[in-house]
């Protein structure tokens, strides 16, 4: 287990301050909170953030998630437990998380959204997929640990 490097948020408390302010703007999407829960969830599995990723798991537990949905958000390309807009939501995080791997064109995975989102939950979706990468760099950079504690 790694130790934390810095206390970030205090030496920089205007910037987390900012950080907090842009969570709290998009804290009224229309998403709902599954949706939102679970992108967070993949693009922390993504950029291997453990404290990120910890977290996320527990709000879709307490939003009553079944254990067997979350263990499969690695995997949703092969399960049927999420539908039409939570996949068009993982392609979408996943294409925009992986920007290097996916320099390619992105029109095919934008039309996917715009069949099942509205133009302010495409924006909604985006800026939340922004916001949770910008997260797990400084979750990963500064070592946030994670409490041995359990879920349920």
């Amino acid at each position: 287990m790694n130790s934390p490097r810095l206390p970030w948020f205090k030496i920089a408390p205007k910037a987390y301050q900012a950080m907090v302010g842009v969570n709290a703007a998009i804290a009224g999407h229309t998403l709902g909170q599954r949706l939102y829960e679970i992108v967070q969830t993949r693009v922390s599995q993504l950029n291997g953030c453990a404290y990120c990723l910890d977290m996320h798991v527990r709000d879709l537990r307490k939003a009553g998630v079944p254990w067997q949905h979350i263990n499969s958000i690695a995997t949703w390309r092969e399960v049927g437990f999420y539908d039409a807009r939570e996949r068009a939501a993982l392609n979408w995080a996943e294409s925009i998380t992986r920007l290097v791997e996916h320099h390619g064109d992105r029109d095919a995975d934008f039309a996917q959204l715009q069949a099942v989102f509205s133009d302010a939950e495409i924006v909604d979706l985006t800026v939340l997929v922004a916001q949770i990468n910008a997260w797990n760099r400084l979750g990963v950079g500064m070592h946030l640990p994670v409490a041995d504690k359990p879920i349920d």
